[in-house]
């Protein structure tokens, strides 16, 4: 029987991939294709290849651009000499009081995310003699609030989900293998997508992450859990799935690289079939793997090594999330514990009445023995 708000699951033998349409049926004439705007983006969109950024992230600023694009073409603006700065920051007011669908604002980092790219672009512009002044130089971003993590997994709710991906079959084996090497390592969903089949060394338990966020690599621990269900997968499940020389670790069931899209919608799959029903996906796992570790006592800059953040104060976020030891220290050393204690010995005729000096020292060699722990 399921339990309460678990859903049951249905395994069928994948079919094979059937040919897709032919690409020019989803070829469409891009109505911005002729703007001067967008030819001055494709330039720019070239010059950040050339400086070595990642295609991600000249996805996603090209994205950015041609929302500002479509804005300025809505309003009879195709020249970048003729965009001030009282015109970005109309731009910004319309990011500011625009509502999607549901009703609802732009979140405040969707907002940064689209005028960002602006500067960047606009301070191109400028280096590159296309117009005479920066526009953007003096733009007021928006102050983004440090919003702790929405949803957090317990431990027990992880095991679960990873219980869910049963290994009876060699699609069954794969997810196992991806969820525990999601919970192990804490990799973003990118760098997870991205392993190929030897940044992975089971013997030593380590994975190399090529270019991670920022183009940064790194080294980081592989558990010994992790470690046997990926060993398990190279030698049962992978050959069967790739039936082709394929560079990915990690690959589906037709035997090609998974994608992001892909990953996500299986972690959401295995957690609604846990009965878990919370916000996100694959960052559920790097948040459980550093707040856990936090919680049994590892130190925010072994976590900053293992997360791959550029800046400590990224990592000290989890420090909020991870209340458990704090609430133990507080309730082992606050003074109002102590009075609590005395207010119970004066009750009791077996114990005799602590001092004030009794408590002080009691609550110091507390502290200390608490300092001495994070020492260790």
């Amino acid at each position: 029987m399921p339990r309460k708000g678990q859903r049951v699951k249905h395994h069928k033998i994948p079919a094979n991939k059937p040919p897709g349409p032919p690409r020019y049926l989803f070829e469409r004439d891009d109505p911005l294709a002729a703007k001067l705007l967008t030819r001055y983006m494709d330039e720019h969109c070239e010059w950040m290849r050339i400086a070595g950024y990642s295609e991600h992230t000249i996805r996603a600023r090209r994205v950015a651009m041609r929302r500002f694009i479509t804005w300025c073409v809505e309003r009879d603006l195709d020249d970048p000499r003729l965009i001030t700065k009282p015109i970005l920051e109309r731009y910004q007011r319309h990011l500011f009081y625009y509502r999607k669908a549901d009703g609802k604002p732009l979140a405040i980092g969707t907002q940064l995310g689209c005028l960002t790219p602006l500067k960047t672009w606009f301070k191109w512009l400028a280096r590159a003699n296309h117009i005479l002044y920066n526009p953007a130089s003096e733009l007021d971003l928006p102050r983004q609030p440090q919003h702790l993590p929405r949803s957090l997994l317990t431990v027990q709710e992880v095991e679960a989900i990873l219980a869910e991906a049963e290994p009876k079959s060699v699609i069954g084996l794969r997810d196992r293998a991806m969820l525990e090497t999601l919970y192990s390592t804490g990799l973003r969903r990118m760098e997870l997508v991205g392993l190929a089949r030897y940044d992975v060394d089971v013997t030593r338990g380590l994975v190399f992450v090529r270019e991670g966020k920022g183009g940064r690599d790194r080294v980081v621990p592989l558990g010994d859990r992790a470690c046997a269900w990926v060993e398990r997968y190279l030698n049962e499940a992978r050959p069967e799935l790739a039936l082709h020389e394929v560079e990915a670790l990690f690959v589906t069931d037709y035997g090609e690289p998974i994608n992001p899209v892909f990953l996500a919608s299986k972690v959401k799959r295995y957690m609604a079939f846990a009965g878990i029903n919370k916000i996100g996906a694959c960052h559920l796992f790097r948040h459980a793997c550093a707040t856990h570790m936090l919680e049994n006592g590892a130190d925010t800059r072994f976590i900053q090594a293992l997360l791959g953040h550029a800046k400590l104060e990224t990592t000290q976020i989890y420090t909020h999330v991870s209340i458990e030891k704090l609430k133990e220290i507080h309730a082992a050393t606050h003074p109002a514990r102590l009075e609590r204690l005395q207010r119970v010995d004066r009750e009791s005729d077996d114990n005799p009445r602590p001092t004030t000096e009794d408590a002080r020292a009691q609550l110091l060699a507390r502290l200390a023995a608490e300092s001495d722990d994070e020492d260790g």
